[in-house]
């Protein structure tokens, strides 16, 4: 038996899929340039290799939610440009500025202190304002624009920064035809005439996540943010399997049976014994729980793919394991259960996971901790 055969889970990432999948992407958005979003370790999928899979693929930007991700992905030896935007006070900011990162700022606190760092580095910050169009997260409010731009611009004339770029982010793009999709474009539009106006020549302008990219053609604009479209997973049911955006899932979440045996009938199963077989039968047991992401909600209810048929989830999933009724089927110890993947083999996919759970597809891939090992399928880039 391999070691990869061996080890008690793995998640396989197929990075020759993430790479079509990038060009893909790409192609639908062809005036615009590509961010390939990797915060949280690439949705799961390990930040590093999807990161380098993705710049093979033509992607020229990489994004990154927290200052210490793209810190990362700098240490790793990544080059390009890259971008970060969730910012606390105190923040690394001279690290991030000497590391050539772009730089989210959405008020005035944030301003003023990567503009004291750029100082102390004696370099000028690569700055990007974010506004706020009506998500209501980060970002400047309209009210507040004016104030924020003048004092980036002020800054940007005494050389401490250079405002590379203005954007924003949608609140119900995956919703088509919701009405705040035209109403935050417009509020983009407008804030950027403004802040052109007032003298800003960024170097891009993005406001398209995974979903705009998709479906909102005119909210391309200079670059689009593709996050979890970039792994083959649809960023709305509603709007489509992968298949019909020509994407592939990237992860395929993989354990080795632990045990088989056979029970009798009536015979409880797990915490609360939720689950009571109803004739003897024989039950495999599945070597993961939710402390490795595996949703405690999709008790009784997720499916496996175990000896090339489904099954679902008997009982309770606990910290470390789960079962499975094999309703008398001969299956081997060491077998594979297929949790989800892209599909191949009839396994669910991370989207029947999230069903199961009432959840959404991103939460499925993203959570797998880390004592599950990625194994990086390489294959051969392709041409871009």
């Amino acid at each position: 038996m391999n070691e990869t055969a061996s080890l008690r889970a793995r998640a396989e990432i197929d990075l020759a899929a993430l790479r079509a999948n990038v060009r893909v992407l790409r192609a639908r958005a062809s005036g615009a340039q590509l961010m390939a979003v990797v915060k949280s370790d690439a949705y799961g999928h390990g930040a590093v290799p999807c990161a380098r899979a993705a710049l093979e693929a033509g992607a020229t930007w990489l994004g990154t939610a927290t200052p210490q991700e793209a810190l990362a992905l700098r240490a790793a030896g990544l080059g390009g440009r890259v971008m970060c935007w969730l910012w606390t006070p105190g923040g690394p900011w001279r690290e991030a500025i000497e590391a050539d990162i772009d730089v989210s700022v959405s008020g005035m606190w944030a301003l003023r202190e990567v503009v004291a760092a750029a100082m102390e580095a004696g370099i000028p910050a690569r700055v990007q304002l974010k506004a706020d169009t009506g998500l209501g997260r980060n970002g400047c409010q309209p009210a507040d624009w004016p104030e924020l731009v003048a004092a980036a611009r002020a800054a940007e004339d005494a050389g401490t920064v250079r405002i590379t770029g203005l954007w924003s982010h949608f609140a119900c793009a995956d919703e088509p035809g919701h009405p705040s999709i035209a109403a935050q474009l417009n509020a983009f539009r407008d804030m950027v005439a403004y802040a052109e106006k007032e003298g800003v020549d960024p170097e891009v302008r993005h406001m398209a996540n995974s979903p705009a990219t998709l479906t909102i053609p005119e909210a391309h604009f200079d670059l689009v943010r593709t996050g979890i479209a970039m792994y083959g997973i649809s960023p709305s049911p509603e709007l489509g399997t992968p298949a019909d955006f020509g994407l592939r899932p990237v992860m395929t979440l993989v354990a080795s049976i632990a045990l088989v045996k056979q029970v009798p009938a009536g015979h409880g199963i797990s915490y609360g014994h939720h689950y009571t077989t109803s004739a003897e039968t024989t039950l495999g047991l599945v070597p993961v729980g939710y402390a490795d992401g595996i949703p405690r909600h999709a008790s009784g209810r997720a499916p496996v793919l175990v000896g090339g048929v489904r099954r679902r989830i008997a009982g309770r999933v606990a910290m470390d394991q789960f079962v499975v009724d094999l309703h008398g089927d001969e299956v081997e110890v060491g077998s594979e259960a297929v949790l989800f993947g892209p599909g191949d083999r009839g396994e669910p996919s991370a989207e029947d996971w999230a069903r199961a759970a009432d959840t959404i597809a991103y939460e499925i891939v993203t959570r797998i901790g880390a004592r599950v090992p990625r194994v990086h399928l390489h294959g051969t880039p392709a041409e871009s």
